[in-house]
This record gives C-alpha cells, structure tokens and sequence, in this order.
C-alpha cells in the first residue's frame, strides 16, 4: 500500500488545482518546453500523408587516449544510432518510441516505447517503456544537443544514462506570468543485484542495463518509484528535482521469503541557463544511497555521489563556408565521481577512494542546429579504493553527430 501513498496524494493535489490551472495552461509558450519533453520534441518527418513520423541521430567519432603512457592507439567508434518514430493515433493519443543500435549495430534495444493519453495540459498518462526521470540528462541525452562526444561520466556511469523500464503515471505542466510548473511520477520495475555483484569491483547501477529480464520481471517483485519536479523561469534558467526509490534485491523465491529487503534511494538535481550574452551553463548532479548486504565487502559501497557542469560560450555566429546560420562555441565541462563515499569502517578513520575527476576543454561548430562537428581534450585522474597516488588519464576526442 506504501506504494499507492505518493500517487493517492499526486491525485488529490490534481483535482485541487485542475480548475485553477485551467486559465494558467493556456499561458504556455513554445519556447517554454523542458528536458522532461525531450522525447517529445524531436525533429521527425511524416511518412506521406499518413500519421507516423520518423527520424534520428547519429553519432561518430575518434579517439587517442593514454593513461600513465599506456595506450590501446587510434580508435574510431560509432558508438550508437538512434531511431525514432511516432505515431498520432488519434486525438490527444500518441504513440512515441526510441530504438537504440550501439557500438556499431552489437547492441539493439527499445530504450523508449509508451503510449501517451493526453487529458489535460496538467494530467496526461504515460505507460510503456518510459525512461525514468533521474535527473535531467537521462532524459535529453541526444548526441546532437552536446557540445561533447562523451557523455558527463557521473550521468552515463555513476548513474545508468538512458535507463529505462516499463511503467506507468502521469505527467504534466503550466504556467503563470514567467514561470512554468511540470512534474512527471511513475510506477516501474527497478534495478537488481548485479549493482553489487558485477565484474567492475564496485557498486555500479548500469550493470543492471545488461539484464534484459527487467523488462519482464521485477527481481524483487515490488515496483520503484520515480517522481521529478520542474521549475523554470523564462529569464533565469530551469530548475530539475528528482528521485527514484524502490527495493534491488531478490527477497522472494519460490513462496518465500529469502533476504531482507535492500533500498536503493537516488536523487538528483539539475539546472540549466543561458545568460544575456550569450553563454550557457548545464549543470547536474546525483547522489545514490542503498542498504548492502553484511558479507559485501567494503569495495561495493552504500553511498556515491558526483556531477558536471559545462559552460558553452559562443565565439562567431554567421556565414562559414556558404552555411548562414553557422555556430561556432568554445566549450568547458568539469566532473567529479566519488564512487564510494565513507571510511573503511566506523572505528577506522581511513577514508575510501574510487574516486575521479576531469577537465574537459572543447571546440564545437555548428553548421545548423541539427548538426554539430566536436573537439575536445580531456584530463582524467582516477583513485583506486585505497586512494593510492592517483592514475593521470589524458587523450583527445573528435566527432560528428546529426539528426536524420
């Protein structure tokens, strides 16, 4: 029943405010759209005159990494391609889906399939495959948005980048005078075991991406929940507060019951800007909690924490090589991981390590805004667990991506 809890008060806050709200949704504006709605505001093209659209992106690049001189030399990757297409099935009902072929077509998977009901600008339900709202980048992830061919580390391996389930709730947004209001909840299958039981030493969500079972089953046999609120103000910048939580361990088996139940808590908080000149700033940042079993060793921890911010500032706008409306931005992103936060144990002062960080300087041209060609130079250093003297990473990184 506790699970009913935050969808018995969503309902009553709904049918408090629908009326009110209903003078307010009308003041929303197309450039009012958030990154919750960046599955819905994708350029497609429709097949003739029929209601289903299409599109995608594509991203390919270089690299040249070396860490403490050792280096595997030249690599060229494509590391996915994205395939989009929705359907208007009739009024207020809409079908929208994303397929996803990674490391050059080895992976395929649905990492987005749901039918949207549309009832109200402020109630519109959702069930699928849905891409949980943990932050803001698992969300708006598109190759062609970023102004770097590598995604913020925190977001793709502290978090499980483009994490997705199958699940069910509601969404919803409006505005008045310069602000706009939106939420997303759901209800869905969650993480399991393998984030402690993994070949990376560590506690690691995106080993659970690996297990396509999830999309069938739920290993602990109770759904996670996952709730989001947004704010923004049309002059300031966007505001994102999310959570998910929910229990990772199998607890039944057979009829009964054979561990303890184990809770994963994860929250985050994202903003992003852009200021009067012209520079914007994209910033988030995600702490994981989770109960662990005793016989686990220290290396899989119960606490991680880490984010990024870039900075994007524009240099030239104007004609470069007969393309009129060219971009080109000097770019900067710095992260932090600390994958596993604490001391050995509570009687030994000595603190854990697992923990990295970078800068990234970057050159970015835009010939269009579907398009962008991408440079950029990145300086790693990396812990290990018992914080030796760190290892220094460092490499350069080239690369195309477009929407189709």
């Amino acid at each position: 029943m506790k699970y009913l809890i935050p969808y018995c008060i969503l309902g009553y806050l709904i049918l408090c405010t629908i009326n009110s709200q209903a003078k307010s949704t009308t003041q929303l504006k197309e450039n009012d759209s958030l990154n919750m709605e960046a599955v819905k505001n994708r350029p497609l093209s429709n097949l003739g005159q029929s209601n289903i659209a299409i599109g995608g992106y594509l991203e390919a690049h270089w690299q040249y990494y070396s860490t403490e001189g050792e280096s595997k030399g030249h690599q060229f990757l494509l590391p996915r391609m994205s395939l989009f297409i929705s359907s208007s099935i009739s009024e207020r009902i809409q079908f929208l889906s994303e397929v996803e072929l990674e490391d050059g077509g080895n992976k395929i998977g649905i990492e987005f399939a749901a039918l949207d009901l549309q009832l109200h600008p402020f109630i519109n339900l959702r069930g699928g495959i849905i891409m949980n709202p943990i932050g803001a980048f698992n969300q708006n992830h598109d190759g062609p948005k970023w102004e770097f061919a590598e995604r913020p580390i925190a977001m793709n391996q502290m978090l499980a980048a483009t994490w997705s389930t199958i699940g069910f709730g509601s969404y919803g947004k409006f505005a008045k005078n310069q602000w706009v209001y939106a939420y997303e909840a759901y209800i869905s299958g969650g993480f399991d075991e393998s984030i402690i039981d993994n070949t990376e030493g560590k506690t690691f969500l995106p080993a659970s991406k690996k297990n396509i079972e999830r999309f069938n089953t739920i290993s602990s046999g109770l759904p996670s929940f996952t709730g989001k609120i947004s704010i923004k103000n049309r002059k300031i910048g966007e505001l994102g507060l999310s959570y998910m939580g929910g229990i990772y361990n199998k607890i039944i088996e057979e009829g009964e019951e054979v561990a303890s139940k184990m809770p994963l808590h994860i929250a985050a908080i994202d903003f992003n800007t852009k200021l009067k000149w012209g520079t914007k700033i994209i910033t988030e940042i995600a702490y994981i909690n989770l109960e662990t079993p005793e016989y686990i060793t220290p290396e899989y921890g119960n606490a991680q924490w880490g984010g990024y911010i870039d900075i994007i500032q524009p240099i030239y706008r104007g004609e470069i090589l007969n393309w009129k409306q060219s971009v080109l931005q000097l770019a900067l992103r710095l992260e932090y991981v600390d994958w596993n936060i604490g001391k050995m144990t509570q009687y030994d002062n000595t603190i854990k390590g697992e923990e990295m960080w970078s800068i990234m300087p970057g050159i970015s041209y835009r010939p269009n805004e579907k398009t962008v060609i991408r440079a950029s130079y990145r300086f790693r250093r990396d812990y290990d667990f018992l914080k030796n003297p760190g290892k220094n990473t460092g490499g350069f990184t080239f690369g195309i991506s477009s929407y189709f």
